[in-house]
């Protein structure tokens, strides 16, 4: 499977990290995911819907069908007819959930509503997982990108949170989506980190005892 990332774009993230956490005590982490669930259920109810409703349509042709395995088979029997029908289902589901797995029908079956839900809970488990709600002034911001459903979440900490507009917020992931629209995902999200480190350095700038607390390389998540 092709990684996510090159090596080298991996470390173009991580320097734009360390150059927006420089004069600033706040902390920036970002994380990239595959998918941020399996959606196995949703797929295979595609699949076993989809094979029915191609049985039922095959129903409507059972003469033709039938007639047709007659001039294949030497001794024919109407019991040939249901394991044809039987064997064609089967195909018809194991087909179908092959191409529910291709992002872009994938896309499609799931719908917005629950690719938002799922994303945004993996978010949060990684914000927790990660540190970034650790941190000494409570100013860690979450950059997570989840590919599949091409959703981004910021989760910002209470402590740059509460001085931040949510539009601004809104403009740096928007920044990011279109991004990776646009085929410009590394370059997009550089912009974005940049962004985070002038908001943090605007109402948090350095002190003199200014840890590094949280790592600064790009995560590569690829368990959901």
């Amino acid at each position: 499977m092709k990684p996510l990332l090159t090596q080298e774009e991996q470390q173009r993230i991580t320097k734009a990290v360390t150059k927006a956490e420089n004069g600033t005590s706040g902390e920036v982490t970002v994380a990239i995911i595959r998918e941020s669930s399996d959606y196995a259920a949703h797929e295979l109810l595609f699949a076993i819907i989809g094979g029915m409703i191609i049985s039922l349509v095959m129903l409507l042709f059972t003469q033709p069908i039938e007639i047709w395995l007659q001039t294949k088979l030497w001794r024919y029997s109407s019991g040939y007819l249901v394991l044809f029908y039987i064997a064609i289902h089967f195909a018809a589901v194991l087909v179908l959930y092959l191409l529910a797995n291709l992002p872009v029908i994938d896309r499609l079956i799931i719908g917005r509503a629950t690719m938002s839900k799922k994303v945004n809970q993996r978010a949060f488990r990684h914000f927790v997982e990660s540190g970034t709600h650790t941190t000494r002034d409570n100013t860690g911001i979450l950059i997570f990108i989840s590919i599949l459903e091409r959703r981004v979440e910021l989760l910002a900490d209470t402590g740059i949170n509460s001085k931040i507009a949510p539009e601004e917020w809104q403009s740096i992931v928007t920044n990011i989506i279109d991004g990776i629209h646009q085929k410009h995902f590394v370059e997009k999200l550089e912009v974005s980190i940049g962004k985070c480190g002038e908001l943090l350095r605007q109402h948090f700038p350095a002190d003199e005892s200014n840890p590094n607390e949280l790592n600064d390389a790009v995560t590569m998540l690829e368990e959901r």
